[in-house]
């Protein structure tokens, strides 16, 4: 990672409904412990002031000057011009509000703004999930290389983002990677976040537990009943992990149709892979039916788990064959197994944001 051994510092912000997280990078590591300030405002001047605030603490304890601030921010937003706009989280925010360029006249440096499925993916593409899975494979026989990154989010939401060959992928309007949009398998008149989120994990627990939602426990509770370690109703702990993980499933191999890459998990529900990653990924490697009745493959790739072990060494040995050039006596090596691995993050979610968003401010500066 070429950010590694990069001397400048940007400061980042990981901006939610209930906190803001202010810190710095340098070198693609955090250099401050966080500063935390409440988001809550009754104004929208006094939510800019906290803003404002938390990035002045941090300036105050840097040793040399930032070249940049860099943060990811709730949308709807149009974030090339840093513009924020009518929120849900922060309701005080209506109307488009010039975060950005704010910013830019109290600090006199340049400031960058995305969302955090974005900066997760950009952060695991540079320095988590896309080199750890590219240096593995290294060592094998295979000469593929991957290059490309889907990195999704599961948590109060579900989020997304997408990175190719290096460059995060923006969209004509701020909106790109916004994979909760995609219509629900289970529930067709509804979004995948239904069910893809914790309020989704919550709700069918419930139900199939026969509970009331106010008797409803948090999902890290839920994952642990579901693994046998809480008491509790196994079946329904299992069984609203596995709604998740087929509309989830469904709606990343319909991603990865058109991306043809990686695949990241990170968010509040990560954890609970245990309990759902085998059962996306079969969803992902399932059939469809033709009109004659026939089968045939979801995706014209195979997708593999990553966490699990036996699927981890077939995706890393792949099947490699020397072939020879036609009128030459030259041979190549040549990998036939086309396929994709779905697996966690590597450095954690509020960690790939943050290297996100600084690797995309230095990426930004670079090509000025």
């Amino acid at each position: 990672m070429r950010f590694k051994n990069d001397n400048r510092i940007v400061m980042v912000l990981d901006a939610g409904g209930t906190n803001f997280v202010f810190s710095a990078v340098q070198a693609a590591e955090e250099i401050i412990d966080p500063i935390i300030i409440p988001a809550e405002g009754a104004t929208l001047e006094i939510v800019l002031n906290k803003i404002i605030q938390g990035f002045q603490e941090v300036k105050a304890k840097l040793k040399q000057e930032p070249v940049a601030i860099s943060f990811c921010f709730p949308g709807p937003a149009e974030y090339e011009l840093g513009i924020i706009g009518d929120l849900e989280n922060l309701p005080t925010f209506r109307g488009g509000v010039a975060l950005g360029p704010m910013l830019e006249e109290k600090f006199n440096i340049p400031v960058y703004i995305n969302n955090d499925g974005d900066l997760f993916a950009y952060g695991e593409a540079i320095a988590g999930f896309l080199p750890y899975i590219n240096q593995k494979i290294e060592s094998s026989n295979s000469p593929k290389t991957f290059q490309n990154l889907l990195g999704v989010t599961f948590g109060t939401g579900y989020g997304g983002g997408i990175v190719t060959r290096g460059e995060l992928f923006q969209g004509d309007n701020s909106a790109q990677g916004e994979i909760n949009r995609m219509r629900n398998k289970l529930h067709t008149n509804a979004t995948v976040e239904e069910n893809v989120s914790i309020r989704g994990i919550k709700r069918i627990y419930c139900r199939e537990a026969g509970i009331q939602p106010g008797e409803c426990p948090e999902p890290k509770e839920i994952f642990e009943i579901g693994m046998g370690k809480r008491e509790g109703n196994k079946e329904a702990a299992i069984q609203a992990f596995h709604r998740m993980a087929e509309v989830a499933g469904d709606s990343i191999a319909n991603a990865i149709t058109m991306i043809d890459g990686l695949v990241v998990i990170g968010g509040g529900l990560a954890g609970a892979w245990p309990l759902y990653l085998q059962r996306l990924v079969d969803e992902m490697n399932a059939n469809f039916t033709t009109m004659i009745g026939t089968a045939v493959s979801r995706l014209e790739i195979k997708v593999f788990n990553l966490e699990d072990e036996n699927d981890f060494a077939k995706f890393y040995e792949g099947k490699t064959t020397e072939i020879k050039v036609p009128f030459s006596n030259k041979r190549i090596k040549y990998d036939s197994l086309q396929r994709v691995g779905v697996g966690v993050s590597r450095l954690g979610t509020s960690k790939a944001v943050a290297i996100g968003a600084y690797a995309f401010a230095l990426n930004k500066l670079d090509k000025k």
